[in-house]
């Protein structure tokens, strides 16, 4: 058997220059229940965490909110000093005043002091990817989109991007800053932003998905996801995630998981190629809670 290495999941250049493979990884679940406080197993987490890099994987993805304050400072411990091509992608732009509750804050002094708590949880001089978590309707977004050029022009950020966004929403944004990615939700059965994606695609933008297995949808046993992975020898879950793949080459997926043979489990995904005909079978699918 092959050594897992999601290199072999292809390459993206963030903003056109920054490479890394496309199978990355989501740290929101080194946290407590509800993405709040301290994960149960702090150990295990860190494990899971040091295995990363181990699998060729060099995107990784966090947020100010993931804890709050808990994703970030653990990477570093982790990981840090990190690996050489390591790129750590992070957002900011939401509170948590209680666990499950997300609430926009788009104000350009809250922003720029989140980038600076982020640089020092994370212990860099620079954050390689910042994205604006959501788009705050209550406050003027070019405000909120200078704010994003400001602090690149300042040095604390190199590329930045949106999330949960429109074709719209992206448009406007590129009038006063370099769109690098979006990060939507998205998955074989939930093809809202099918749209989003194809402009990301003619555009160079990095398209990460959200969200990519449905909250597990997708991997129960009795899914229509079943005989294909019987096929391939492989679980619902990395089918899941090679449908996302053959979907476009601006596909970032980061499959998030606290566990090492899950994450293991994930890195396998790169090496399954689905036929045209899988593919569209998958695509076809939908959930009704999506």
């Amino acid at each position: 058997m092959a050594e897992l290495n999601a290199a072999r999941a292809g390459t993206f250049r963030i903003g056109g220059e920054l490479p890394i493979h496309r199978l990355g990884y989501g740290a929101m679940r080194v946290t407590g229940a509800g993405v709040w406080g301290e994960p149960m197993d702090r150990k295990r987490c860190l494990e899971t965490l040091r295995r990363v890099p181990e699998l060729g994987i060099n995107f990784i993805d966090t947020a100010d909110s993931y804890g709050p304050a808990v994703s970030e400072p653990m990477l570093r411990e982790a990981l840090h000093p990190y690996p050489q091509g390591l790129v750590i992608a992070t957002k900011g732009g939401q509170i948590r005043p209680n666990p499950g509750e997300w609430i926009p804050l788009g104000r350009p002094e809250y922003l720029l002091q989140q980038v600076k708590m982020s640089l020092r949880w994370l212990c860099v001089e620079r954050i390689d990817l910042w994205q604006l978590h959501r788009i705050d309707p209550h406050v003027p977004r070019d405000e909120q989109f200078g704010a994003i050029k400001a602090m690149q022009d300042q040095g604390l950020i190199r590329f930045a991007g949106l999330s949960e966004v429109t074709v719209e929403e992206i448009q406007a944004a590129e009038k006063v800053f370099k769109v690098a990615t979006v990060q939507n939700r998205y998955s074989a059965t939930f093809r809202r932003y099918d749209e989003v994606l194809d402009y990301c695609e003619t555009r160079g933008i990095g398209f990460i998905p959200w969200y990519p297995l449905s909250g597990g949808a997708l991997t129960k046993i009795d899914s229509p996801l079943a005989e294909i992975a019987r096929r391939h020898q492989a679980s619902p879950t990395q089918i899941a995630l090679a449908w996302l793949l053959k979907r476009s080459p601006a596909m970032i997926p980061i499959p998030g998981t606290s566990q090492r043979a899950h994450l293991e489990e994930n890195v396998a995904a790169a090496d399954i190629a689905l036929t045209d005909d899988e593919f569209d079978a998958l695509g076809g699918l939908t959930i009704r809670s999506a």
